[in-house]
């Protein structure tokens, strides 16, 4: 197959602009002021029933987001080896964004009396969302050159930044003014299910642009006997071979660590800037979007940072300025200060999200046909270290009665990824791009 096609990228690309809206709408905005909505009893309580189970409803939120990552962890490798080895990588990433994307418009029917199916959903999205990117990822190193990772990594990112922005904007717009949109004003239950609608609906339809242009079985794979004992052996090949590059194992290690500060931070900005901060829903609303739109830019910056000087050097500036951003954090204390800080969050976060990604696939042996394979060690480093990040959040809050004291720990995690990326020497991951004036065959 020839690289650098551009329908072909193109399409790699616009499945960032298909699924992003999912982290938008689903995790950072709506869904979870929605959900705490309808779990909030008539006294006041939030506590809520799951299978006969009587508990916070945040602390089902959050076993339902490590649930869905714990999940995943554990059968992605496999399921990555198996697609690798019959050639079917295509066909399921398809499963995991209609899982996804399906799941998610079927939160239109999140109601007190559907509570726990809802949560089930949920699940079935976040699984289906994170299943879907393993094999996303996969493919960058199967469709471009290297001299083209970068670039193809920050647009991917920025069109999912543009994309779920708009959505989230048209979704916003029908909440705020419901009846612009024909809905009666006393019905305040029906916009934000109708915006988990939507975003399914988005999520499945744009995806199919996606999926009629990636190449299906780039490699020609046969496969012959079990795929699942296949799988496994397939599995215990790459996990062999990871084992003896050193570089590749010295980014993971680094990415564990810097991406548990990123994460973490993305994850619990919100809930800091209500507890600690006291802020208004339209001001939260306003900080996210902003993150989203500098985002955009900052893919693209780092992007070309990394061309100059190489992706080591342009990750190490990024982790400098995380952070700058948590001791910014601690003294910030108003909401003036927070906006500032969203917008030099959204400046990395887009940078070191793409950039990671790229640099990744440069690491991979240009040799090997298992990208899938190889990616899934990507994506397990990611999801236990959100799991872990947000949980040190937690216990240092907790322990200490502060959330400043649990954002200046986060310093902890980016200064060992910043020592394990000085760690990291060679050609292919600190120079600048070499120009490729032919695109390769495969």
């Amino acid at each position: 197959m020839e690289k650098n096609n551009p329908t072909v990228t193109r399409a790699w690309c616009f499945y960032d602009w298909a699924n992003s809206v999912y982290s938008l709408v689903i995790t950072s905005t709506i869904f979870p002021i929605y959900y705490s909505a309808v779990a909030e009893n008539p006294d006041g309580t939030s506590i809520v029933s799951f299978f006969g189970f009587s508990l916070e409803s945040s602390v089902l939120f959050s076993y339902a987001i490590s649930g869905a990552f714990l999940i995943i962890a554990l059968i992605s490798p496999l399921l990555t080896a198996i697609a690798d080895y019959s050639g079917r990588k295509k066909l399921f990433m398809q499963l995991f964004c209609y899982l996804g994307s399906i799941s998610c418009a079927g939160l239109y029917f999140f109601t007190r009396e559907t509570f726990t199916v809802s949560v089930i959903l949920f699940v079935m999205a976040s699984i289906g969302f994170s299943g879907s990117i393993v094999f996303y990822n996969s493919y960058l190193p199967e469709i471009a050159t290297e001299d083209q990772y970068d670039r193809l990594s920050a647009k991917g990112f920025s069109m999912g930044y543009i994309g779920s922005v708009l959505l989230l904007i048209f979704n916003l717009a029908m909440i705020l003014e419901p009846a612009f949109f024909g809905i009666a004003p006393e019905n305040k239950s029906l916009p934000p299910r109708i915006a988990f609608l939507t975003t399914g609906i988005w999520w499945f339809g744009f995806a199919q642009y996606t999926f009629y242009h990636l190449p299906s079985n780039v490699y020609h794979r046969r496969p012959e006997g079990s795929w699942v004992l296949n799988g496994f052996k397939e599995l215990q090949k790459v996990l062999s071979q990871v084992k003896q590059l050193p570089m590749l194992k010295r980014f993971l290690l680094a990415y564990f660590f810097f991406n548990m500060g990123v994460q973490t931070v993305m994850y619990v900005a919100t809930i800091f800037g209500i507890e600690v901060l006291n802020l208004e829903s339209n001001a939260l609303i306003t900080t996210i979007l902003i993150i989203q739109l500098v985002a955009i830019g900052g893919a693209y910056a780092f992007a070309i940072l990394s061309g100059k000087y190489g992706n080591i050097r342009a990750l190490i500036v990024a982790v400098i300025i995380w952070i700058g951003i948590c001791i910014g954090a601690y003294f910030i204390r108003g909401e003036f200060d927070f906006y500032v800080l969203a917008a030099i969050v959204g400046s990395v976060m887009g940078g070191i999200q793409s950039l990671s990604r790229s640099t990744y696939s440069k690491l991979i042996p240009a040799t090997t046909h298992d990208h899938a394979s190889y990616f899934s060690f990507y994506d397990v480093t990611e999801k236990v270290s959100i799991v872990l990040g947000t949980l040190a959040y937690g216990a240092i809050a907790q322990i200490t009665g502060s959330m400043r004291n649990s954002i200046l720990a986060l310093i902890v995690f980016f200064a060992l990824g910043l020592m394990f990326l000085f760690k990291i020497k060679g050609k292919k991951s600190l120079e600048p791009q070499a120009e490729v004036k032919e695109p390769a065959k495969v």
